[in-house]
């Protein structure tokens, strides 16, 4: 993207004066700074050094405590190992090995890996605490498994293998392992689960393997055609309205951030008129100087750039800047790898 975004550029002249993970993440996606460069690794040494990062790090050590019990909640250990590979963790990273070994350790029969949860009775679960897996979880805990570098390992693939396999002609459905019984989420299941669909596309995005490319234009098919159909369709009572059109970080939940930053990666779709309307819908939310206002929070972040709904966010506004680079005719995708 760089011959798009120059350093002179009064917004990315902001960026690369904020945080270090701003300062990496900036360098690296949108002005396309090989990581071994000094200046990228100097970001990446001062993101290490970071009291926030530590303090995401040093809860991470506790993994998989504590219990899943909502797939939302925005510091559960699955989203706080996703966020830190998105700002620049690296498998060489003190700690990061017994992180990946815990993670490994609990692979299912199946082969998807599990996370600790706890689903009542009264939803169909045991009410115990169970090593478990979801297709709302277990693509997210590939994803950050591959962007850690542990694409190639046989129990990573094997996990891959089967969740394409759960694949249907409309997306990825609510699916669940056998621990969990009668868990099911509140839809038709024969509709499509958007989240599930979105992890799965957020996945598959960061894979070589041309054998995911008809899986991926299916899962993306899927969600674009609920963005058309937004007033009338709302499976697994995931709505595309105005809360979902509210700018959001970090990449947790079912968002235009979320939904446009992923689907803006499969090159084939950044023509799709479909996607250019919600890329527009959230490029216009921009002010004067070209910075960006987070429109709702979470409130477990409130001590980020991002936490807050008051002054412009260096994090979110180069979230959307990369999406709206990426979406250029004759761009190509830099890796954060």
């Amino acid at each position: 993207m760089s011959d798009i975004i120059k350093t002179s550029d009064p917004v990315i002249q902001w960026l690369l004066a904020g945080e270090p993970w701003v300062v990496w993440r900036t360098k690296r996606m949108l002005l396309g700074e090989d990581t071994l460069s000094p200046q990228v690794n100097a970001a990446h040494q001062a993101i290490i050094g970071h009291p926030k990062f530590k303090t995401v790090m040093a809860e991470l050590a506790y993994w998989p405590l504590p219990l899943l019990n909502s797939h939302k909640s925005a510091k559960h250990p699955l989203h706080l190992l996703s966020f830190l590979v998105d700002i620049g963790l690296q498998a060489e990273d003190a700690g990061v090995p017994d992180i990946i070994e815990k993670i490994l350790s609990h692979q299912s029969q199946q082969g998807p890996f599990q996370v600790l949860m706890n689903i009542s009775p009264h939803f169909g679960g045991s009410g115990e605490d169970t090593y478990a897996w979801a297709l709302c979880d277990a693509p997210l805990l590939l994803y950050s498994l591959v962007k850690l570098g542990m694409g190639d390992d046989e129990r990573v693939q094997a996990a891959l293998s089967h969740l394409l396999g759960l694949l249907r002609d409309n997306g990825w459905p609510c699916a669940v392992s056998p621990e969990l019984g009668r868990w099911h989420g509140p839809g038709r299941k024969d509709d499509p689960c958007p989240y599930a669909t979105l992890l799965m596309l957020k996945l598959l995005a960061e894979l070589p393997q041309t054998q995911a490319i008809e899986a991926a234009q299916i899962g993306a098919e899927s969600l674009l055609t609920l963005w058309t159909q937004s007033r009338d369709r709302h499976p697994y009572l995931f709505y595309m309205g105005d809360d979902f059109r509210k700018l959001k970080a970090p990449l947790v939940w079912y968002d235009i951030l979320h939904v446009t930053d992923v689907l803006s990666r499969f090159a084939w779709l950044r023509s799709d008129p479909r996607l250019v309307e919600m890329v527009q819908i959230m490029s216009a939310k921009c002010n004067e100087l070209g910075f960006f206002v987070p429109e709702s929070v979470y409130q477990v972040w409130k001590d980020w750039d991002f936490g807050q709904k008051k002054l412009p966010s260096q994090y979110l506004t180069l979230r959307v800047l990369e999406i709206t680079a990426r979406m250029q005719p004759n761009t190509t995708t830099t890796n954060t790898r």
